[in-house]
């Protein structure tokens, strides 16, 4: 039986929430206009913070309270309920795969958006500022209160550092309930996070000339002797686990024996069981390279390897038959939707590691080409996504 305050279907008679709903739909067309032109705005790696002060001048035009900015560069608005409690946070995260100086300039073709970011998570952001805004049109009052966050760190070596911050720090034991909004169709609903660890494996030896030092172990020879090691490992397709040797390098010349080389590498899978076993493996195949490596040269200028952890994202699950799941997906079904459940690697995987409530919800639209240059964003009845959002979010506080 849901646990929601509300039955999201019955949300639908309510005169503030069909107003709230109507201005999503109305509104698509600038929310359109504020995609492209968040996206346009770079926030490569570690360096959200232009977009990040561009969400909080538009939390603080859109009304919200206690806009601020975290020591890591969340940006955080608050729209109070009656009480403090529930207490939900939706959140999209700011940064970017793309390097600095990548053009992110959007195109746009009739219902077409392209660029990079355009959807991860240009989609998120303004889906987001969709649901802020028709709220307020709407004039929808809640007994919960929502907090809204723009986060850092959600791609790549960020490291969820955003998030994992935000439940340690900044609103720690504050958060009853998680959405996060990411592109998709609005009937997407992540309920299980992929956990992942991610290394940064550096072999070093003392190195020399390629002719005059010849017979001496060498870093690069290591490396690739892990790697095809590696390529080896064994891994069980349910739960779907994976490795990626993704980054190499190393060395300074055709005719040098290197004195250092690395290489770095991403395993994941929906259970810390399984992930943990493919870890086990990879050390496995990296204390061979390296033995393997040192005894063809009998030990002259052996090498030697330090493994350094650079990423970890816990796994996590919130069942299906939680409220919060059962919520989203009944929120989909009252704006005619279906809702699609399955696992993804999210900001979500935090609290649901943690135990707390979580979904990552679809922004609406159609997304392709993520992490490429050639990203697109077809946005065909893109308001479906926040409408859902929308009714998810006033169902858990209302």
């Amino acid at each position: 039986m849901m646990s929601a305050s509300v039955e999201p279907k019955s949300l639908l008679s309510d005169p503030t929430i069909k107003a709230a709903l109507a201005a999503i739909e109305r509104n698509e067309p600038e929310t359109l206009n504020e995609q492209a032109r968040i996206t346009e705005i770079p926030a490569p790696p570690f360096a959200e913070t232009v977009r990040g002060l561009e969400l909080k001048r538009l939390f603080e035009k859109l009304g919200l309270k206690d806009v601020r900015i975290d020591k890591v560069g969340n940006v955080i608005g608050v729209r109070p309920g009656a009480l403090a409690k529930p207490s939900v946070v939706v959140a999209a995260h700011l940064d970017t795969v793309f390097p600095e100086g990548t053009d992110v300039r959007v195109k746009r073709d009739g219902k077409m958006l392209r660029g990079p970011g355009i959807g991860d998570d240009g989609r998120g952001l303004a889906a987001m500022l969709s649901v802020i805004r028709a709220l307020d049109e709407g004039g929808v009052k809640t007994t919960g209160t929502i907090t809204f966050v723009a986060d850092v760190g959600e791609e790549g070596l960020g490291d969820l550092r955003g998030v994992k911050a935000l439940f340690n720090d900044t609103l720690k034991g504050n958060i009853d309930s998680f959405i996060s909004i990411e592109p998709g169709s609005p009937g997407r609903i992540i309920n299980a996070g992929v956990g992942s660890y991610r290394y940064r494996v550096t072999f070093k030896g003392p190195g020399g000339h390629s002719y005059g030092a010849f017979g001496m172990a060498n870093p690069i020879h290591a490396l690739g002797r892990a790697i095809a090691k590696i390529g080896d490992i064994k891994v069980p397709a349910a739960p779907k686990t994976t490795f990626n040797v993704g980054r190499i390098n190393g060395g300074t010349s055709v005719n040098s024996i290197a004195f250092e080389s690395w290489f770095e590498v991403d395993m994941r899978s929906e259970t810390m069981v399984a992930l943990d076993a493919v870890k086990e493996q990879f050390n496995a195949a990296v204390a061979d390279a390296v033995k393997v490596e040192n005894a063809r040269w009998n030990n002259r200028g052996a090498v030697t390897v330090d493994i350094d952890l650079v990423g970890l994202r816990p796994a996590g699950l919130t069942p299906e038959d939680s409220a919060i799941v059962k919520t989203a997906g009944a929120s989909v079904v009252a704006i005619g939707g279906i809702p699609s459940y399955g696992a993804g690697s999210t900001d979500s995987n935090v609290p649901m590691q943690l135990g707390i409530p979580a979904v990552t919800l679809g922004g609406g639209g159609v997304a392709s080409g993520a992490h490429s240059l050639t990203e697109a964003f077809d946005s065909t009845d893109s308001h479906l996504g926040p409408q859902a959002v929308l009714l998810t979010v006033v169902a858990l506080v209302r």
